[in-house]
């Protein structure tokens, strides 16, 4: 499983790379994330707004920082 951080790797990705490793973290997921910084990468994945969040190159949210709860919902209803 891969989760992406999608951002131009302002304060706001970080926040949500932090949060995500944390939500990952507390959920034990088997899982890397990664940052990516590549406009053409975000471009290709389809986002408008960063920073944003993917799931085996799915997004889940963009434009936004999610808490590490609500990225818990996103990443455990993702998964099934």
């Amino acid at each position: 499983m891969t989760i992406q951080v999608l951002g131009r790797g302002c304060g706001r990705c970080e926040v949500l790379h932090l949060n995500t490793v944390a939500a990952v973290s507390e959920l034990g997921l088997d899982a890397s994330v990664e940052k990516v910084y590549e406009e053409a990468e975000i471009a290709r994945a389809g986002v408008t707004g960063t920073p944003a969040l993917a799931l085996d190159g799915r997004v889940l949210i963009s434009g936004a920082v999610p808490s590490v709860k609500l990225i818990r919902k996103l990443l455990a209803d993702a998964v099934g």
